[in-house]
């Protein structure tokens, strides 16, 4: 028996048991399920209040429709995860949960990188730390600087400067490393 036959069996369950109406067992079935649905959800969507959203979505449509689950044509998990995979799918596909700035907060946003710029500029050319960052290859400086003087989240870094979330982040913290190396 494989270990995820017992999580299986157990999802199993806890559908049929929502089927009858069982709230409590639609409370276990999430509690179970939700991190893993999630994280389908967002590998799909990119952004993790979508995906909680979707998964929310879904667990409203499984309290509807779980008496049409039927094991005899697959797994509760299964079934569970082709719900999500289906909602996120039609999410990117219409663009309905795309969040679209106006022109203010598109200003806002780039006078608030401008910010990063300043500080930078206010340090002394003698200061330790001006000449460790200048050190630094400028998209590495500029990423440490948006990060720890203005706050942007990885995403808006990556998007700010064209790159991927995953290279601002190994930006980051291989610049962190540098700094630290440099000041000590």
């Amino acid at each position: 028996m494989a270990p995820t036959d017992g999580i299986e069996d157990d999802c199993e369950r806890l559908l049929a048991r929502v089927a009858g109406g069982d709230r409590a067992a639609l409370g276990r079935l999430f509690a179970a399920e939700a991190g893993r649905l999630i994280a389908i959800a967002r590998r799909i969507v990119r952004r993790r209040e979508v995906a909680e959203e979707i998964v929310q979505d879904a667990f409203v449509a499984v309290w509807r429709r779980a008496a049409s689950f039927d094991p005899a044509r697959g797994a509760g998990r299964a079934w569970l995860t082709a719900i999500v995979r289906n909602r996120a799918l039609n999410a990117v596909r219409d663009g309905s949960r795309l969040d679209f700035a106006d022109e203010a907060q598109l200003a806002l946003f780039a006078d608030r990188g401008a910010d990063a710029h300043a500080a930078y500029d206010a340090l002394s050319d003698g200061d330790a730390l001006r000449r460790c960052l200048s050190a630094l290859e400028p998209r590495r400086r500029e990423s440490i600087l948006l990060a720890y003087v203005v706050g942007w989240t990885h995403g808006e870094i990556a998007a700010r400067l064209d790159a991927p979330v995953g290279t601002v982040k190994a930006w980051i913290r291989r610049g962190v490393i540098a700094l630290q190396e440099c000041l000590s």
